[in-house]
């Protein structure tokens, strides 16, 4: 068992906290609002979330995708809707925003990057996940499940954040109050032997308990640890292909592992990774919240014109149908001068409850990532038709829509050449920028015509992670998105064709000059170590395919 790689991260973690975030500080007034304590969950935190001794696990799973954290005090789904909504969601053309936020001329749906929102989602996922994880770490053995639990969650979560931002402080966390940041392949290379650390753990348990672990405190998988090593084999698969096309003997290695391992991937609607609510773990879901409480968010016209388009039977399982009409209709990212009212009416909200569930992973991209595999790879025993077919069938599954056989099997149906508003019905050409291909399989079809036509197909199934489906699209440019109409942030560096690359790094960096010389030397991490910018159109590591 290959421990030496978690004892080099782990062992030496202490109660230092890290200042500010990692040499950032409280120079600007927004930051000094979260810079309390960034780093070490506070005895008020703990009480709030009824947090006690052996709780940090589930404080890590409420900070994967934050629920029940507010922003401003208004509600509780704030924090999701700026650390979520306002990047993934928008830059993946899954949703539009339809508030104007009139207090600030910046508006990531514009693609100008707004501080209090690109901030967010790097301070909490210290506070949230990595220092609850440090928690466990500072009391478990190298060996414990709750290690190796923990240990998943925590590359889920940083995955996400690496996948943001690029470089970011990983493996010295804990160790030093001015905490350098790792580049973006050595994390990645760190994220593949803790899942592989973690996996041999919870198979050697697995193999020799049938109990559930840790029950009371696992709100994804009940203490079901064979669920946990189909997740992480599945989520080792994802970021092998993650790396695909940067470093593709990792990525070959990587998925191998995944793929032949004796427990398998997720390959059922029941496998999902979902956050259960039950009577003693409960939240408002705040999807549900910012689409109809706040009424903030509606439908994107790229969902609208792939959906509609290919007359997607998932349509009412993803959104509700406009009360102006009972049809289903988006909103073009990039508006300006928006009539909410309108809006609200004419276009179609996220089709949520107050108690449903969040999704961590369908089952669905297990299949999707394994057809990408078997093309590009040569890896799986099934054909890539099989494993494409077999996605879209999983994702019906998942989102309880029948007409399944009559879907996959359409030769005929596009996306729509025209994106119509519900409320100017102005039509705009889109055919230029969305993908032209049909649902059916295509075996006569090039390479990355396939590969277009999985990636689809997947981004369609992804929904409501839109951060997975923006991560997706910047590595293998598909599906075809809509441009937004109104481009501000030219000065950061967006552009209508490449769009958000990543968010740039917090505006509040130390002023000291060891701070400095951090904030530096990460920039010099970008582009395998030629250096980079921090702007929005930088690319990371494994965004080289176009």
């Amino acid at each position: 068992m290959k421990m030496k790689h978690i004892s080099k991260h782990t062992r030496t973690v202490s109660s230092i906290m890290l200042a500010g975030i990692l040499s950032l500080s409280s120079c600007t007034d927004q930051f000094k609002n979260w810079n309390i304590n960034p780093n070490e969950v506070t005895p008020d935190q703990m009480q709030q979330d009824n947090l006690n001794t052996g709780a940090y696990f589930t404080q890590m799973l409420r900070g994967v995708f934050i629920v029940g954290k507010s922003a401003d005090g208004t509600g509780l789904g704030g924090e999701y809707q700026i650390t979520e909504v306002m990047t993934g969601d928008i830059f993946s053309g899954f949703v539009a925003n339809i508030n104007t936020f009139s207090y600030t001329t910046y508006h990531n749906d514009h693609y100008a990057l707004y501080k209090d929102w690109y901030n967010a989602a790097f301070k909490d996922a210290y506070t949230y996940i990595m220092q609850p994880w440090k928690s466990i770490a500072d009391v478990t053995e190298e060996t414990s499940p709750t290690r190796a639990l923990a240990n998943i969650v925590k590359v889920l979560g940083m995955s996400r954040i690496t996948d943001m931002y690029g470089p970011i402080p990983y493996s010295k966390f804990g160790t030093t109050t001015q905490v350098p940041y790792d580049s973006q392949k050595d994390i990645y290379y760190q994220f593949f032997d803790e899942l592989d650390d973690a996996i041999t753990i919870l198979t050697d348990y697995n193999n020799s308990n049938s109990s559930a672990y840790m029950e009371q405190y696992d709100y994804i998988y009940s203490g079901n640890v064979g669920k946990w090593i189909k997740f992480a084999n599945t989520l080792r698969l994802r970021l092998a292909m993650r790396v695909s096309f940067v470093d593709e003997a990792k990525a070959r290695q990587e998925a191998e592992k995944a793929i032949n391992h004796a427990s398998g991937l997720m390959t059922s609607a029941d496998d999902s990774a979902i956050l259960h609510q039950t009577t003693s773990f409960s939240f408002v879901n705040p999807l549900w919240e910012i689409s109809e409480s706040f009424q903030d968010i509606r439908m994107g016209a790229t969902m609208d014109c792939y959906l509609n388009g290919y007359n997607d039977p998932r349509v009412s399982s993803y959104f509700r149908s406009a009360s102006n009409d009972g049809k289903y209709h988006g909103v073009r990212n990039g508006m300006t001068n928006i009539s909410k009212d309108n809006y609200i009416a004419a276009a179609s909200g996220l089709n949520f409850n107050e108690n449903s569930n969040m999704q961590w992973m369908d089952a669905s991209e297990a299949y999707f990532l394994l057809a990408e595999a078997k093309l590009r790879l040569g890896l799986g025993s099934e054909t890539v038709q099989t494993y494409y077919e077999k996605g879209i069938q999983t994702s019906f599954q998942s989102k309880g829509a029948t007409g399944y056989d009559s879907y996959v099997a359409d030769d005929e149906s596009l996306p729509l050449e025209s994106y119509m508003d519900p409320v100017t019905n102005r039509s705009t050409n889109v055919k230029s920028y969305l993908s032209n291909l049909c649902v059916a399989w295509d075996d006569s079809a090039s390479d990355e015509v396939k590969l277009e036509r999985i990636m689809i197909q997947k981004w369609i199934a992804l929904f409501p992670n839109g951060q997975e489906a923006w991560t997706e699209w910047r590595r293998t440019g598909y599906p075809k998105l809509n441009v937004i109409k109104t481009l501000k942030g030219a000065v950061q560096g967006a552009t209508l064709e490449g769009g958000i690359r990543r968010m740039i790094y917090p505006t509040s960096f130390s002023q000291t000059n060891e701070g400095k010389a951090i904030y530096e030397a990460a920039l010099k991490l970008f582009n395998n170590g030629a250096g980079g910018e921090d702007r929005s159109s930088t690319r990371l590591w494994w965004d080289c395919k176009r």
